[in-house]
């Protein structure tokens, strides 16, 4: 029986650096994630038709980015009209809970990371991405066995440094299984190097911001980092009410080694 094939689309939200200052956010969050969308590669044609729709009722040439969304700014200052702003958003969230995903991500808040870390491993801590790479991998991984699939994986493209990490932390992957200490990560069923390679396809391949699928990983991760600060945010519980989100999958049980990761969240 031929096995379904699956497509992990994620983009990244803060700063991959422990210890380089960001400006004061307005939302008062200060982490590093990774998170996206995971789709049936027969469910694709179907998510960009809508995507096209969506685009041309109001007349959008350009990608629809969230930060600017939220901050009504660049292209999307016309949503300083609140009819407008509110119609709007009425259709993108039918849009967001209507087509075939899952949302899954992998958010480490940095002030948690760096007192759990900072002491320890000094100036040998992890860029975050590290650590938010692996766990959102094997959490996807553990989901698409489950379902007797296979797996791709596609990135939004950031720096040649960075986009090669994320290449060489699929194939460390692949090589020695999850790089966490084993007598701390046991509780969480960790995947093995062995599955990685008869699930992952392929290396991870970046695609650029114009891409369709990317855009939409980039709308749902947003909701997924706030969800850890706030599990009151209103997209957020839009998400969750409509099983759109990875946990809404899960039972409690399975939910902490399965589901979104909020590591280092005091």
């Amino acid at each position: 029986m031929q096995k379904e094939e699956y497509y992990l689309y994620f983009d990244d939200s803060g700063i991959r650096f422990p210890d380089k200052q960001q400006m004061v956010r307005s939302d008062g969050m200060d982490h590093f994630s990774l998170g996206g969308i995971l789709i049936k590669k027969s469910d694709r044609s179907i998510v960009i038709e809508k995507y096209k729709e969506l685009r041309k009722k109001w007349r959008i040439t350009y990608p629809l980015r969230s930060s600017d969304m939220r901050g009504k700014r660049g292209n999307f200052v016309w949503l300083s009209d609140k009819t407008v702003h509110d119609e709007f958003f009425k259709d993108l969230n039918e849009f967001l809970c209507t087509i075939p995903v899952i949302g899954f991500a992998a958010v480490v808040d940095r002030g948690g990371y760096n007192k759990r870390y900072k002491e320890k491993y000094k100036d040998k801590r992890w860029w975050m991405c590290k650590t938010a790479f692996n766990v959102l991998i094997e959490r996807t991984v553990k989901h698409v066995i489950h379902k007797n699939g296979l797996l791709h994986i596609r990135f939004e493209e950031g720096g040649k440094k960075e986009d090669r990490a994320i290449v060489e932390y699929l194939k460390d992957l692949k090589k020695t299984g999850m790089p966490f200490d084993a007598s701390t990560s046991s509780k969480y069923s960790p995947v093995e190097a062995k599955d990685f390679r008869a699930v992952v396809l392929g290396d991870p391949r970046r695609q650029m911001k114009k891409s369709p699928l990317i855009q939409i990983a980039d709308l749902y991760l947003y909701p997924m980092i706030k969800g850890g600060y706030d599990k009151e945010y209103p997209p957020y519980k839009m998400l969750m009410k409509e099983n759109k989100l990875i946990d809404t999958h899960l039972s409690n049980e399975t939910i902490t080694t399965c589901g979104i990761k909020y590591s280092c969240f005091e």
